[in-house]
């Protein structure tokens, strides 16, 4: 049987024909990442080094954006609200998550049934589950604080603190948890049933089970999810603009990374400080993504032999 003619690149006509047709597929793909996420990238760390209104010319400004925010105090203030939602939101979220995947896990007659109704409230938009919180927790007619009330407890205003708002906020980010149960309960579904059945057999019980063969075998899944929950952490804006009176509030407790980097692009006009601000937030999710991947070589399994 002939063989076609090796030409550039050590590829076949049939190789060039078949690259063809796949670029051909892949293009749409290839045209949003180009269009959508390469473009704005670059875009943005060449604003972010003008002086930029949206209305006249950007004009030449040099690394002066990046220097003023180190000396801006707003800048400070939003990042510290950020690392502080991030440092309770991130575990809190992924032990939530866990734990309905093991609840969804369940060998039950009704279990579909169970599993939808724990995804569900993950598919509430932000913007409307803020709004249903806004409601839930009104001081004068809100259900939470009626039911606090049946306790013998005052009603509560959970949304005039800086510290209550972000309480608030941390605890509505656990409603989305059901996302991440999905992808733990794929990883569940992946373990062998064999190493439950020899671990019963050595006489191991449900805690050890859990800890020396779930546990181990999730990390990747775990991992994946960590990345993911510290990426959208970083990038908390809906609730903050939301849920107080006034963005930002009370006394700048819900002033997030995100929401200071949108009033200063859109409330202030000032597109190349706001450029500035993104690109830094970019540096640091790339960054800690990259040192997540680095202390993950410690315990994440990527395999099992059985």
């Amino acid at each position: 049987m002939a063989h076609d003619a090796t030409g550039r690149f050590g590829l076949t006509p049939r190789d060039w024909r078949n690259l063809r047709r796949g670029l051909l597929f892949i293009s749409p793909w290839i045209v949003g990442v180009l269009a959508f996420t390469l473009f704005p990238l670059v875009y943005s760390i060449i604003i972010s080094l003008t002086r930029y209104t949206g209305f006249s010319k950007p004009k030449w400004y040099g690394v002066h954006n990046y220097t003023r925010m180190f000396t801006d105090p707003i800048v400070g203030t939003s990042a510290l609200n950020t690392m502080w939602y991030a440092v309770f939101a991130v575990p809190i979220g992924i032990l939530i998550a866990l734990a309905l995947a093991l609840a969804m896990n369940r060998r039950v007659r009704e279990v579909s049934v169970y599993r939808t109704i724990l995804y569900m409230p993950s598919l509430i938009p932000q913007f409307a589950f803020s709004f249903i919180f806004i409601v839930l927790l009104n001081p004068g007619y809100g259900v939470i604080n009626k039911f606090l009330g049946l306790f013998g407890v005052p009603a509560q205003d959970f949304l005039s603190s800086g510290a209550g708002i972000k309480g608030v906020i941390i605890g509505m980010a656990q409603f989305a948890a059901g996302n991440a149960a999905l992808i733990f309960l794929a990883g569940l579904n992946n373990v062998p049933e064999t190493l439950y059945d020899a671990a019963k057999i050595d006489g191991a019980g449900a805690v050890a089970r859990f800890f020396r063969i779930t546990m181990p075998l999730l990390t990747p899944v775990l991992l994946f999810n960590a990345i993911n929950a510290v990426n959208q952490a970083l990038q908390i804006f809906t609730p903050g603009y939301i849920v107080p009176s006034t963005p930002g509030g009370p006394n700048n407790g819900s002033l997030f990374y995100m929401l200071n980097l949108y009033e200063n692009a859109f409330s202030y006009a000032q597109l190349g400080y706001a450029s500035a601000l993104a690109v830094v937030l970019f540096v640091v999710g790339i960054a800690m993504a990259y040192l997540i991947f680095r202390l993950s070589r410690r315990w994440v399994h990527y395999g099992v032999e059985v």
